[in-house]
Parts: structure tokens; C-alpha cells; sequence
């Protein structure tokens, strides 16, 4: 084994081995909503499950220079975004989506989503995702570099509404075949579902 200490290293060395090493992971579209009433959108694999209890969802927004980004600015000023599946059928679309469009801006014309009026936030939602989660903020938390340049922001945020394709659901579950989700493996690298397999859990 290869004895590495990060404090030795660079901070893009410790990103190759973290986004090489943290795979697959699971892509969060979210789209959010300026003060302006710009609607941004823009995938994050920084993503994942907080709780059940009640429904919460992580992303973390990574900054530039300290500077937020759009997505983490917007959901902080509104309190609330929605976050999206990405699968087989979007895929290419959110990889548009990370185009570095200015604030006034929306990606939705420049990726081809269509927004659809959300059910509990005034965030709109995306049409051509098949899983769709509304979300409240929360908690945003700025975390690593320094006190005057944070590296990233965590959001927090809890899900106040599902919209899922009906044809995914069967007795509650959703099956992950019919869903193609992708999911984000390191450079310009994804993955799709691949082989599923089953273990037991121990008593």
C-alpha cells in the first residue's frame, strides 16, 4: 500500500484520489431560483442521502476562489431548491447544464430542460427528469479552505414533496431498472446501473 498524507499534497492531487476513489456516485440535478427570478440549473456528485426521518437530502456545492456558486447563493436566498435524478434519458442534458453561464442566465434554454410549476417551494422543476425531490432548506453550512474563503457550502435540505414517474413505482419501491439512474465516476467519466446482486444482512 502507498502511504499517502493529504496535507503533503496539492489540493487538485487530493481531488483525483477522493472523486477516483468515492465511486459511483449519485448525480443531484438541482435547479433553483435567483432573488431575480432566474431559474439555475446545475448537477452536483457531491450528493446523497441525509435521513428518513424526516426525508433530507446533502449536496455540496463546491466554491471558486471562496466565491458561491449560483446554485448555493440561490438556495440560500430562497430557501429552497429541488433536486433531480439524473438517468440515461438527462444525462447529456445536466452535462450542459454545468456550462459556466452567467447569473442573469438560465441553463434550462442551453441544456433543453422544460420547467414545470413545483407542488410545496416556488422552485420550478425539470419535465424530462423521470425523479424529482422538492426541498426546503434546511441548513447551509460553509466548510474547509479558510474563515475568509470557505471550499465548499453544504446544503442540507429536506424534501417536502416526491414526484415519481408512475411506471417506477411497484409497492412503494422504485426500480432501479426502469430508472437508468448514472452516476459520476472521476475525469469525464460515467457509469450506468450495471449488474445488480443481492446479500443478506446479518441478524
Amino acid at each position: 500500500m502507498i502511504d499517502i498524507d493529504p496535507s503533503d499534497q496539492t489540493e487538485r492531487d487530493n481531488y483525483k484520489l477522493m472523486i477516483g476513489s468515492i465511486v459511483p456516485r449519485p448525480i443531484a440535478l438541482m435547479t433553483t431560483l435567483s432573488p431575480e427570478g432566474v431559474v439555475n440549473a446545475a448537477p452536483f456528485s457531491y450528493f446523497n442521502i441525509v435521513t428518513a426521518n424526516p426525508p433530507m437530502v446533502s449536496i455540496s456545492v463546491q466554491r471558486k476562489g471562496g466565491v458561491q456558486k449560483d446554485s448555493a447563493r440561490n438556495a440560500v436566498a430562497t430557501g429552497s431548491f429541488v433536486v433531480h435524478v439524473t438517468d440515461e434519458s438527462n444525462v447529456g442534458a445536466a452535462n450542459l447544464a454545468a456550462a459556466n453561464l452567467p447569473p442573469e442566465e438560465s441553463e434550462l434554454g442551453f441544456a433543453g430542460f422544460t420547467a414545470v410549476p413545483s407542488s410545496a417551494v416556488p422552485v420550478p422543476g425539470l419535465a424530462e427528469a423521470k425523479i424529482r425531490m422538492e426541498c426546503v432548506l434546511e441548513h447551509a453550512y460553509p466548510l474547509g479552505g479558510t474563515a475568509d474563503a470557505p471550499a465548499c457550502d453544504l446544503l442540507i435540505g429536506r424534501v417536502v414533496r416526491f414526484h415519481v414517474a408512475e411506471e417506477l413505482l411497484s409497492g412503494g419501491r422504485i426500480d432501479a431498472q426502469l430508472l437508468q439512474p448514472v452516476s459520476r465516476l472521476a475525469g469525464n467519466f460515467y457509469a450506468k446501473l450495471g449488474e445488480a446482486f443481492s446479500l443478506d444482512r446479518p441478524e
